[in-house]
Formats: structure tokens, sequence, C-alpha cells
């Protein structure tokens, strides 16, 4: 379309038309993509198009080195934490100790200290705005507010955990079914049950929400890194009265997402929107403001990875092959109430919670798995991966239970199911093979043991699988020595950058699956920061080995995939080396 546009505007043959390092060229003249995009728009789209011999890929396939390195290296890339512009102030937000609960009353006066400017509600809180960060958190600090919470949580997680396992007891949501579940459950020679559970995660990510907005006569400009722009700018559109048009989004680096920048809601860009409208009612619309949040308002204040409870349950013949196969998930569902509720929820059923379980892709005739969506009040957003970062670790850590109780071997059990998924298939043989499956590991100190684990999924379209070396020592710590990834996403574009987002997300995943919990008392999350919110350190980070399938297929997704897979391996190794099958998340041994 772009050789097309510049052909008809530069009146020659699109055969004379060349296009190079970005720029199009034909008769004598050239011009860059985006020079070409609005007329190129207006072409008609081709209904064949004849892609290009990979035998003459320029980049696909090969090391490109990252354009942004050396930025972020000697700390010239710009984040929203580093925007300064002219008379700007910085805004932070007293949020509510419960979720749920409201602004009563609030006294302006008590945060007058030193460079404390303006004092306004939000929709969510009571922002404090300053001439430096430190005065606008004195200020907030100081703020005296009476919080409404006639309609504010009182639960604790506990008493969510309860109601969960209560609905647990009962039929859900039908999700998938194949055969006869329950008949085939009855005749089986031998049965097997467990049933997992799994906390609330914060995104963590390493720069908490942030964003600037300045209002003008024409408009509204926005400065700040995010995964969902054209959903954010039609938020902030409609809290300052204006097109969507109007509003201008001045995209940067962000220190991390995880899907925590990708809100439906647009909730931290909404807040500083309604601070910037607050001050031009005021009279000061041109007056730029810094929104922060802090650690602990990202930790206590934002959205989670919803918790989740499931209960699985296996039928085995004598000869020790599956017939049988019931999972029940009970946990919120992201998209209620979003935008993407009407195109991802197909008759109650939220697709992101299932997703992992219902397209299990092992041979089992006889398969049920059915939901339960309860309404908590805990604001719950996708997280790394989404559905599959529980999915996985129930369905792969079970098939490894069923794998011990038929008496086969994790690697061979799966292998037998998977005929039917070359692709699930050509990973897990080429985990096993470069992890040196069957050969045992090296021997331990006095006192340690030593295990290997497996596990395989699909998410985002890209396959994993992934094998974990543990060593366990005497006081039922361990460590995590070695990771074997193989993964086909198609084409790999860009190979360092497969492996290198296998390696973050292993690292991601593995973070979430020692540490991570979020817990609730009284309507409150109890943790604040990273003394008590832990992240994987350097030093915990085992020596990771990256493998990819080589394929002609259409590239996939690789910035996901791997994070679902690890906590399931790692929990496989450690049943390995102690014979403790682990069912709850963060891991640890008894």
């Amino acid at each position: 379309m772009l050789v097309a546009a510049a052909a008809r505007q530069w009146n020659v043959a699109a055969a004379a038309v060349s296009v190079r390092d970005g720029v199009v060229s034909g008769g004598g003249k050239k011009a860059t993509f985006g020079e070409l995009a609005v007329a190129a728009g207006r072409e008609a789209v081709p209904t064949e198009v004849k892609l290009k011999d990979p035998k003459d890929f320029v980049f696909i396939g090969r090391h490109v080195p990252r354009k942004d390195a050396k930025a972020k290296s000697n700390g010239s890339a710009l984040f929203t934490a580093d925007v300064k512009l002219p008379d700007m102030l910085t805004a932070v937000v007293a949020h509510p100790p419960r979720f749920g609960a409201r602004v009563k009353s609030f006294d302006a006066q008590s945060a007058s200290l030193p460079g404390v400017r303006y004092v306004i509600e939000v929709p969510n809180g009571v922002a404090v705005v300053a001439t430096s960060f430190w005065a606008a958190k004195k200020g907030r600090d100081a703020l005296k507010i009476e919080w409404d919470e006639a309609s504010a949580a009182k639960f604790s997680s506990a008493d969510i955990l309860a109601e969960f396992k209560r609905l647990a007891g009962r039929p859900g949501i039908v999700a998938r079914s194949e055969g006869d579940a329950a008949k085939a459950m009855a005749s089986a020679v031998k049965t097997l049950d467990a049933a997992f559970e799994f906390p609330y995660l914060a995104h963590a990510a390493m720069e908490p929400m942030d964003c600037v907005v300045k209002l003008s006569a024409t408009g509204c400009e926005i400065w700040n890194g995010a995964q969902s722009q054209t959903g954010d700018q039609i938020a902030v559109a409609q809290v300052v009265g204006l097109k969507p048009a109007d509003v201008r989004i001045n995209m940067l680096y962000s220190g991390g997402s995880f899907g925590r920048r990708a809100n439906p809601a647009a909730d931290y860009l909404v807040e500083a929107a309604s601070i910037a409208q607050g001050l031009a009612s005021a009279g000061k619309r041109d007056v730029p403001i810094k929104l922060v949040w802090t650690r602990e308002d990202d930790m206590r204040a934002g959205y989670y990875r919803p918790a989740y409870y499931h209960t699985l349950k296996a039928g085995l013949d004598a000869d020790g092959n599956v017939v049988a196969w019931q999972h029940r998930i009970v946990g919120q569902s992201i998209l209620s109430g979003t935008a993407f509720e009407g195109a991802m929820v197909r008759n109650g059923v939220d697709a992101t919670s299932v997703e992992g379980a219902s397209s299990l892709p092992y041979a089992i005739p006889n398969l049920a798995v059915d939901l339960h969506s309860p309404a908590v009040g805990v604001p719950v957003l996708w997280w790394r991966s989404v559905g599959s970062t529980h999915t996985a670790y129930s369905t792969e850590t079970f098939i490894d239970e069923l794998a011990q109780a038929a008496g086969k071997d994790p690697v061979a059990f799966r292998r037998a199911l998977l005929s039917k998924h070359p692709r699930h298939l050509g990973v897990l043989e080429l985990a096993a093979r470069e992890a040196g499956w069957g050969k045992p590991l090296a021997a331990g100190k006095a006192g340690e043991k030593r295990g290997r684990g497996v596990a395989v999924h699909e998410s985002f379209n890209s396959y994993v699988a992934e094998v974990v070396e543990v060593t366990v020592k005497a006081d039922r710590t361990f460590s995590v020595d070695r990771v074997v990834c193989a993964v086909d996403c198609g084409i790999a574009v860009n190979p360092d950058n497969v492996r290198a987002q296998m390696e973050g997300g292993i690292g991601f995943g593995l973070s979430a699956a020692l540490y991570g919990a979020i817990t609730l008392d009284n309507g409150a999350v109890q943790q604040s920061n990273f003394h008590d919110y832990p992240v994987l350190r350097i030093d915990a980070m085992p020596k990771v080995e990256v493998h990819i399938v080589p394929s002609t297929a259409k590239p996939t997704g690789v910035g996901e995939p791997a994070t679902p897979v690890i906590a399931p391996a790692l929990a496989n190794a450690l049943a390995a080396a102690t014979g403790q099958r682990l069912r709850n998340l963060p891991l640890k041994l008894a």
C-alpha cells in the first residue's frame, strides 16, 4: 500500500518503486513510511501479498542490537519520572485504606505545609499538589481525612478463600466438555484429586504508576509510558470534557508494566486528569501536573492478579491411561465490567480465567472444565501471562502426579498424550534432550537432595517447555540451579530478543512462585513495599539456557509465555527431590 501510494503520487509504475531501510524510492523521488502513511491508508488493501523469500531477509532471524540499550545504560532514556516542564507541580493522592471506602470529608488546612499549593478531591481519594514530590508527600501525610466506610470491604484473604471453597463444592458454568467425565470417573481403576490455592499478586513494576498531564485552551497533553494508549486517550477525554482527538499522548519508556499499565479503567491517568481538571476549575488550566504513586500506593491501592482456587480430579485405567479429567476454577473475572466483556466473556465464561485449562492439549477422552466468577470487590487486572499464571500450574503439576500414579516417566507420560499436538511435543522433546532428561543429576553435598522437573504450556500462540533442576538442603530450603527452556514462537524475528524475553519471563515467574502473595485483613492490603512483598534478587536467579525451535510459521508472542511454565516445572522438581507435592503458592517446603 505504501508502494501503491508512492507510485500514484510520483506517476511511476509500482514495479519501479523500491523499499529499503524504511524509505520508499522511485522515479528519482523518495519518502519515508510516515510521509506516505495517510495516502497509503486510502489505497485498497491487497487480497494477496507475496511475502519476501526468507533467503532475502535483512534483519529477521539475525542479531540486531537494541536501539535503546545505550540510553538505558547511560541514564539518558526518558521515563515519566524524569519529565520536567516549566511551572510543573507534583501530586500524590491519599487513597482509601479499604477497598470500597469513599471520602466523607477532609481538612485541607491540615496539609498546609511548605510547598503545598492545592488539595483537591478526586474520584478515589484526595490529591495534595505541591512544588515537589517530597512536599506533596509530607502534605498528604499530614492531611486529615474522614472516610465513609459504609460500603467498604471488611473481609480477609481467609474469608475469600472460604467462599471460593464453598463455590467449588458445586458445578460452575461449563467452559469445556468432552465425553462423559463423571461416568468415566466412576469406572476408573484409580482416581486422584487435588486442590490448589493461588493468592492475589501485585505487578510490582520497578517504576510505580506516574503520569504528567497538562490542560490548555486547545486540548490536553500527556506524558507517560503505557500499554493501552487508545483506551487511556478515551478515558482522559471523558474526564476533561474533550474529544479523544484533542488528547495528545507522548509515549515514553515505562519502568515495567506486566499488564498494570494496560488498565481498561485507565485509573492513574484518570486520577491525573481529574487533578488537572481541578486546577483548571481553580483558574490554573495551563499548569502541568505530575502524578506520582509511591511504592506503598502501588502495592495497596492498585490492581492485582486475581486470587484463584482450583479443584482437579482425574481417573486412570488399568494401564495407567488418563480416562477422565474434571477441573473447576473459582476466581474473579478480569473482564467483567470492561469494554472487553462483550467479546471475551461468552455464556458467562471469562476467557482469561480458563485459558490453559479449557485449551488443555492432552488427549483425554472425557474432560470437563467449569468456572465460578464471584464478585469480590478487590480491583483485579491481567498480570503477565494472565490466566495461564494459574492454569499452567494446576494442570502441569497434576499431570506429574498422574504420571507418578501410573508409574511412568513424566516426559514419556506427556509425550503419549501429545501426539496430536506436535508443537507442544516439539518443545517438550527439545527441552528434555538439552537438559539431559533421564540421566542422573550430580550428587549434592551431604544432606542435600537434588531433583529435576518438567512442564510444557502454550500461551499467546507460543509453546514453551522448561526443565528445572533444584537442590534441597537439610533445613528444607532450596535453590533453583538450572532452567532449560525450549520455545516455539514461529519465526524468531530477533533471536536475541526471544532469549532475553524467555530469561526475563522465567525470572518474573520465579519471583512470584517463591515469594508473591498479596493478602488482605479487614479489607486492607497488608503488604506495602519490597520488604514484605519480596522480588527475586540476582543471587537467586538460576542459570537459564534458551533453545529456539527453527520455524517458518508466523511469529507469535515471547514477552509472556515463559512465565507460567517455571512454577510448575519447579514444583515438579521439588516433588522429585522430596516426594512432597506443593499445591499452594508461593512455594514452601514443609
